[in-house]
C-alpha cells in the first residue's frame, strides 16, 4: 500500500472543507492532514478539527492561508469564500503543490497570474461542473473538443418574471433547490452569478473560447456537465447533486475515492429536464461573458461589486434584481486594462475599488 497523500485544507470548517474532512475520516489510510486553516467564524469547529486531525500547522486567517499553502505536501485543497482566496491560490502555485481548486474566485480574479503561474495539471477544479468536465474530458483529445456545456439547477426562481423577482426575500433566496451551501454562494446560485462565475473559470481552466461554453438549466443537476465532441458525440458525468466526488477527485487526482458517494438507483423511475436560459430574466451571465471577454480587471469588478451587493441585499438595502442591475453599472464604470501585465497589487486595487464603488452606489439610490 502506497504511502498516504499529504493534504492542506484551507477553509476547513466550511461546507468544502468539512465534507474533505469527512472524506479523510472514511479513508484514514489514503489521506493525512498535515495542514488546516479556516477564516475564524466558526472557532468552536475549527479547534475540534485541530485536535482530532493533530496537523503539523494550523491557523487562522489568510496569511496562515497562505503560509498552510505554501507547505511541502502532496495536495492543497482551497476551500476558501471569496476573493480572499487568491494569494492562498499563489502561494500553492508558486510552491509547487498539485491545487485542488473550489475557491473559483481566485481564478476568476487573478486569471492571468494563476494561469502563469501553473503548470499543466497542477489545478485540479473541485466546482461540481467543471470536475464534471475535467473527467468528461478524457474521453478524447484536445483538438476533438467542440464545446462545453455547464448545467445550472435555475435556482430557486426558475421560471420568475421580471417583476416577480422584484419581491423576492433573502430567505427565499437562500432555498437553494438541491444544495446547502454558504450565503453568499446561495444568494449566487439564485441570481445565477455563480453560473456566470462558472463560465469564465472554464475557460480559464479548459483553454476553451467562450462562444463554445453553454449554460442549460437542469433543475435535478444529477448531470453535473457535459463535453460535446466534434463527431457529435457527448460525454457527460452524471451523479447525485452532492460535492463528495469532485471533493474526492481533488484529493486524489488522478484517481478515484472508493465510496465516495452512493451510487444513482438505476432501478428507479426519475424524469431529468433540460431548459433553455433565459438570459433576459438572468442576464448575469451574458454580463459574465462580457466581463470575461473583456479580460483585464473586469472579472475581478464583476466578482468584488457582486459580493457587496450580495451583503447589501441580506441586510434589506438592496432588491434582488438589483444586485445584477448594479453590476453592470459598476462594470460600465471601469477602466479594464490590460491582462498581459497584471499584478497582485492591479487586482487587489481593482477589487479594492469596485467594493467602494459598489457601496457608494447602494448608498446613493434605491434599487
Amino acid at each position: 500500500m502506497s504511502a498516504p497523500r499529504d493534504i492542506v485544507i484551507l477553509g476547513s470548517t466550511g461546507s468544502i472543507g468539512t465534507q474533505a474532512l469527512d472524506l479523510v475520516r472514511a479513508n484514514p489510510g489514503r489521506f493525512r492532514v498535515v495542514g488546516l486553516t479556516a477564516g475564524g467564524g466558526n472557532p468552536e469547529l475549527f479547534a475540534a478539527q485541530v485536535a482530532e486531525f493533530a496537523p503539523a500547522f494550523s491557523g487562522l486567517g489568510e496569511q496562515a492561508s497562505v503560509e498552510a499553502a505554501s507547505m511541502a505536501c502532496d495536495v492543497v485543497l482551497n476551500g476558501i469564500t471569496g476573493a480572499v482566496g487568491l494569494r492562498p491560490t499563489l502561494a500553492a502555485l508558486e510552491a509547487g503543490n498539485t491545487l485542488a481548486l473550489a475557491n473559483k474566485e481566485s481564478l476568476i480574479i487573478g486569471g492571468p497570474l494563476v494561469k502563469r503561474l501553473a503548470r499543466e495539471g497542477q489545478i485540479v477544479p473541485v466546482d461540481s461542473e467543471h470536475s464534471a468536465i475535467a473527467q468528461s474530458l478524457r474521453a478524447g483529445r484536445a483538438d476533438e473538443v467542440r464545446k462545453l456545456v455547464l448545467t445550472a439547477s435555475g435556482g430557486p426562481f426558475r421560471g420568475y418574471t421580471r417583476e416577480q423577482l422584484a419581491g423576492v426575500t433573502p430567505q427565499q433566496a437562500l432555498a437553494h433547490p438541491n444544495f446547502a451551501m454558504g450565503k453568499v454562494i446561495t444568494t449566487n446560485s439564485a441570481t445565477l452569478v455563480n453560473k456566470g462565475l462558472e463560465v469564465i473559470e472554464a475557460h480559464l481552466l479548459f483553454d476553451v473560447p467562450f462562444d463554445a461554453i453553454d449554460v442549460v438549466v437542469h433543475p435535478q443537476q444529477y448531470i453535473h456537465s457535459m463535453v460535446e465532441f466534434v463527431d457529435g458525440a457527448v460525454v457527460a458525468q452524471l451523479g447525485l447533486p452532492t460535492m463528495l466526488v469532485p471533493i474526492g477527485m481533488g484529493l486524489a487526482w488522478p484517481d478515484r475515492v472508493a465510496d465516495a458517494e452512493t451510487p444513482i438507483d438505476w432501478t428507479k423511475a426519475a424524469d431529468w429536464r433540460f431548459e433553455p436560459l433565459d438570459d433576459e430574466v438572468f442576464g448575469a451571465i451574458a454580463l459574465a461573458r462580457e466581463a470575461g471577454v473583456a479580460g483585464g480587471t473586469a472579472p475581478t469588478v464583476y466578482n468584488a461589486a457582486n459580493e457587496v451587493c450580495v451583503e447589501a441585499f441580506h441586510d434589506g438595502r438592496l432588491t434582488f434584481p438589483g444586485i445584477v442591475a448594479t453590476i453592470e453599472d459598476i462594470l460600465r464604470r471601469h477602466d479594464v486594462g490590460s491582462s498581459a501585465n497584471l499584478s497582485v497589487d492591479d487586482v487587489l486595487a481593482a477589487d479594492a475599488w469596485a467594493r467602494d464603488e459598489t457601496e457608494r452606489l447602494i448608498q446613493g439610490a434605491a434599487r
